[in-house]
């Protein structure tokens, strides 16, 4: 017979582990937002690399990451262990991530890589092609095939650029075409911005603070992939940015601002009041986004007049 002492027992028990479990994924979140890249032992800054092999190599370790780190691709996954249930934040973190994956993939194939009536390079368009499945799809085909094919041909770009004669085409390292990145990033921003903000839904139902993590996780995951991809941006047009002390402030300014914003990890994301004792975790947030926005608006007023 289940007494009252023993249910008291199996209550704190669940309690506990309930606790547990949010605690474990709080902090195994918070180790997965960091990338295991990196840069300088990779491509050491005293040896040549080939313009591309960087910026290429960080957006495949970046997809990379989401597949085979941690619980792997979530938005997919079944409803007993759907991002809907538990583990929902890496889940809304990923779709940031996809999303900005997609336009930087655009891009650097459409500007980066090509100028004028240049072909496309292939394992580009392969890429590209492959991130545009459905991040929520389940198989038919799988999201978690179809990215691991985009990581693929990112990787072949890299390695092509190595052969002779070198069947990738180079980053072209022209200042105005870098300008389109910017233009894409302060919009993907501006979105996160929107949401960060938002006080109801596209139905017209108000945002409760239960919905508030997903548009924080979501934002997280824009920041996530302009943080590194802006490191290796860094890298690769180092010649450019040594001549210029400003542009160089600027980039490390938008940089700090979009690692402070990619690995905040509060145990709860609260909607406090602005007056209230509780903290707002989606404005504290929209400040590092915000800053990071503003900051690259002048990094592409600082291009336009770049004589490259």
């Amino acid at each position: 017979m289940l007494t009252r002492r023993n249910l008291i027992i199996a209550l704190v028990a669940v309690l506990l582990l309930w606790i547990g479990g949010n605690l474990a994924l709080h902090f195994g979140q918070i180790r997965h937002n960091r990338l295991p890249l990196d840069l300088t032992a990779q491509f050491p800054p005293d040896k040549p690399t080939v313009p591309g092999e960087i910026f290429g190599t960080t957006m495949a370790a970046i997809m990379d990451h989401e597949l085979n780190s941690g619980f792997g691709w979530r938005p997919n996954d079944l409803y007993l262990w759907g991002p809907k249930v538990m583990a929902d934040n890496n889940a809304d973190r990923q779709l940031g991530i996809i999303m900005a994956m997609r336009e930087t993939t655009r891009v650097f194939k459409d500007h980066l890589t090509k100028v004028s009536s240049n072909q496309y390079d292939q394992n580009l368009v392969d890429a590209d092609t492959d991130f545009r499945n459905d991040a929520e799809k389940w198989m038919l085909p799988s999201p978690e095939g179809k990215y691991a094919d985009g990581v693929a041909h990112l990787r072949a770009y890299v390695a092509g650029l190595h052969t002779t004669p070198p069947t990738s085409r180079e980053l072209n390292l022209r200042a105005v075409e870098l300008i389109r990145l910017f233009q894409v990033w302060t919009d993907l921003l501006g979105d996160a911005h929107a949401n960060l903000y938002r006080t109801t839904k596209d139905d017209g139902s108000p945002v409760h603070s239960w919905d508030c993590d997903h548009y924080f996780y979501h934002a997280q995951g824009y920041a996530h992939v302009m943080y590194y991809s802006m490191m290796a941006l860094e890298r690769e047009y180092q010649s450019t940015l040594k001549d210029d002390p400003i542009l160089t402030k600027l980039f490390d300014d938008t940089i700090d601002a979009l690692h402070k914003a990619a690995t905040m990890k509060p145990l709860i994301v609260l909607d406090g009041a602005p007056d209230g004792i509780f903290a707002n975790h989606r404005r504290n947030l929209d400040a590092y986004v915000t800053e990071a926005r503003q900051k690259m608006y002048s990094i592409r007023e600082e291009l336009q007049r770049s004589p490259l």
